[in-house]
C-alpha cells in the first residue's frame, strides 16, 4: 500500500506544469521517499535537476537549484555540494546587484544546512556591505552555537563595519560569559569600538559575574571600562556592575566605587544596591556596615521596605537591631519596631518606639508592638503600649483601633494586620478638618 501512494505521488509530481515547483515537488518527493527506503528517489532527483535545466529565467533557476541542492544534500551530502557549486558558477555570472542578492540567498542557505565553512567562503564575496555584514553576523551565530570559538572570532576580524563589528564582539563575548571565561570575554571588549554596544556587553557582564567566581583584578577592569563610557550609558552598565559585585559579596569594593561618584547618582546606585542583597544577610550587614550619614538613613529605609515585604527571619534580628540603634530616623524607627515586634524581640522593639519624636508616627510604632501582643494573647500588655502615646489626637486614635482590635480578637480569634492604612486614612481625616 505504501509502495503504491509513493508511486501515485512521484507520478503525479510530473503534472506541474510550473517548471520552478515542478523541480522543487521532485526534489522532496525524492528527499522523502530515500528516507522511506524506496529506491524511486533516485530518479526523482534527476527529474528535479532535469526540471531546473528546462527553467528560462536563470535567478529562477538558480533558486530552484538551491532547493534541489538542499534535499539532495540531505541524501547524497557529496553530491549536493557539486550541486551547489553549480549554482554557485551560475550566481557568479549574474551582474549586480542581482549577483549580491542571488549570493545572499546563496549563503543564508548553505548556513541553514550547517555548512558553515562553506558559508564563510563564499560570504565574503558579497560585495554590499550591510547584506555581507547580516549574512557574516549569521553565521557567526551558528558557530558559537557549535561552539566554535575560533572560527566565529574570525568573522569578528573579517567585519570591518560598524555596527556589525560591534555587535559581532557582543556576541561573541555573550559565549565567552556563558562558559565563565572572562578573561577572554575582557580582550574582546576592545574591539568594540561603539559605546552603545559596549554598554550592551557590559550588562551581558554584570549579568554573567552575579552567580560566578571573578578574580578582583578582572571585575576592576571591567568597572574601569564602565567608567569610561559616556553618560546614562556609563551609569546603566555601572549600576548594573555594582549590583553583580555586591550580589559576590565585594560590597567594600562596591562602596569604594560609590564614594567616587556624584552624590544624586550616588544615593540612586545605593538603593540600587541594596534591592539586590536585601535577602543576603552577610552582603547586607557589610554594606550597612560601610555606610554613615545620610547614605546610610537612605539604604536603612530600604533595607527596612525591603524586609517587611516578606516574613520575618530571626537571622536578620541583628541586623535590623543594628539599623534601629544608629538611625535617628522616625520612619526608619517604626519599621525597625514592626519587624522586631513580628519577631517577637519586644525589649528592643519598645526600647526603639520609645525614641520616636513624631505623634503619627510614634501612634504606629506603638500599635505595631499593640497588634503582635495582643496577637499572642496579652490584652493587658496591648493596651500598656495603646496608652504610650500622650497626644490626644493620635493617642485617642490609637487607643480606639487598639480597643477594636481587642473585640474583633475575642469574638472573631483574629487581628487585623494592617495597622498603619488605617492610620493614613485617620491622618487624612484630620488633614481635611
Amino acid at each position: 500500500m505504501e509502495s503504491k501512494v509513493y508511486s501515485e505521488v512521484f507520478q503525479l509530481a510530473g503534472n506541474i506544469q510550473d517548471k520552478y515547483l515542478r523541480a522543487v515537488t521532485y526534489a522532496k518527493v525524492g528527499y522523502y521517499l530515500y528516507r522511506a527506503k524506496n529506491p524511486l528517489y533516485k530518479k526523482a532527483f534527476s527529474y528535479a535537476l532535469n526540471a531546473t535545466s528546462s527553467i528560462e529565467s536563470p535567478p529562477l533557476m538558480a533558486k530552484a537549484l538551491m532547493e534541489v541542492a538542499g534535499y539532495l544534500f540531505k541524501v547524497n551530502p557529496d553530491a549536493g555540494k557539486k550541486v551547489f557549486l553549480e549554482v554557485h558558477d551560475l550566481i557568479s555570472s549574474f551582474p549586480e546587484p542581482l549577483r549580491t542578492e542571488m549570493l545572499t540567498l546563496f549563503v543564508e542557505k548553505l548556513v541553514k544546512l550547517g555548512l558553515l565553512d562553506d558559508a564563510l567562503f563564499y560570504a565574503l564575496e558579497i560585495e554590499d556591505n550591510v547584506k555581507r555584514n547580516d549574512v557574516l553576523i549569521g553565521t557567526l551565530r551558528e558557530y558559537l552555537k557549535e561552539g566554535n570559538m575560533r572560527k566565529a572570532q574570525t568573522i569578528v576580524r573579517e567585519i570591518q563595519n560598524e555596527p556589525w563589528h560591534s555587535l559581532a564582539a557582543v556576541e561573541v563575548i555573550k559565549e565567552h560569559l556563558k562558559r565563565e571565561e572572562f578573561g577572554s570575554a575582557l580582550k574582546l571588549l576592545s574591539e568594540i569600538n561603539s559605546d552603545y554596544w559596549l554598554g550592551e556587553a557590559m550588562k551581558q557582564v554584570a549579568f554573567y559575574m552575579k552567580n560566578a567566581e571573578v578574580p578582583s583584578t578582572t571585575y576592576e577592569k571591567f568597572v574601569n571600562i564602565a567608567l569610561g563610557l559616556s553618560g546614562e550609558e556609563s551609569n546603566d552598565v555601572l549600576r548594573s556592575l555594582l549590583v553583580a559585585l555586591a550580589l559576590q559579596g565585594e560590597t567594600n569594593f562596591v562602596k569604594g566605587i560609590l564614594d567616587t561618584l556624584e552624590p544624586e547618582l550616588r544615593r540612586s546606585f545605593i538603593l540600587d544596591v541594596v534591592d539586590a542583597i536585601a535577602y543576603r544577610e552577610e552582603s547586607l550587614k557589610a554594606f550597612l556596615e560601610g555606610l554613615s550619614g545620610e547614605e546610610f538613613e537612605i539604604a536603612a529605609h530600604r533595607a527596612m521596605d525591603r524586609l517587611l515585604e516578606r516574613a520575618p527571619l530571626k537571622e536578620f534580628l541583628p541586623i535590623v537591631v543594628e539599623i534601629g540603634s544608629r538611625t535617628s530616623e522616625d520612619a526608619v524607627l517604626v519599621k525597625v519596631v514592626r519587624y522586631l515586634s513580628k519577631l517577637g524581640d519586644f525589649k528592643h522593639a519598645e526600647e526603639f518606639a520609645s525614641r520616636v519624636r513624631g505623634n503619627y508616627l510614634r501612634s504606629l510604632a506603638f500599635g505595631s508592638l499593640a497588634v503582635e501582643k495582643l496577637r499572642e494573647g496579652d490584652i493587658d500588655k496591648a493596651i500598656d503600649y495603646a496608652l504610650m502615646v500622650k497626644d490626644p489626637k493620635w493617642g485617642s486614635w490609637l487607643l480606639s483601633e487598639i480597643l477594636t482590635r481587642i473585640l474583633e480578637f475575642m469574638t472573631e480569634g483574629t487581628v487585623g494586620e494592617d495597622i498603619e492604612e488605617s492610620a493614613k486614612a485617620h491622618r487624612g481625616l484630620l488633614e481635611g478638618h
